[in-house]
């Protein structure tokens, strides 16, 4: 996990955060309450394994046992994009974890490197 966090001065969000090897291991982007407002998922190292990046409205979540907030798929081999027009609002924290099976108990991790970026504020 290589994680990097820049202050921006756009109307989008007023922090960006990238994860150039997301895993399993949750990462906390904001440690307080914050919008999310768009992601992009680097999947395109993958030849056959889907990514699925869960949300958690969670300081400190237990992949596999915490209840994920949100989910967000990006097919092997594939870059995608979610922007989010209103934002997603976390009461508590913005963390997130890659793996390889949605849902609450997916808890494996992508065997080929995946990079995360988020805009949030």
């Amino acid at each position: 996990m290589a994680l990097t966090t820049l202050t921006l001065t756009t109307r989008l969000g007023a922090s960006f955060g990238k994860d150039t090897s997301a895993n399993a291991s949750a990462v906390t982007f904001k440690g307080s309450s914050g919008t999310l407002q768009c992601v992009e998922i680097d999947n395109t190292a993958a030849s056959s394994e889907d990514a699925y990046v869960k949300f958690y409205d969670h300081a400190s979540p237990t992949v596999g046992t915490t209840s994920n907030d949100m989910t967000l798929p990006a097919p092997a081999g594939k870059k995608i994009a979610y922007q989010f027009s209103e934002g997603i609002a976390f009461g508590t924290a913005i963390t997130m974890a890659c793996v390889t099976t949605p849902g609450k108990g997916g808890t494996s991790a992508l065997s080929s490197t995946v990079i995360v970026k988020v805009v949030y504020d």
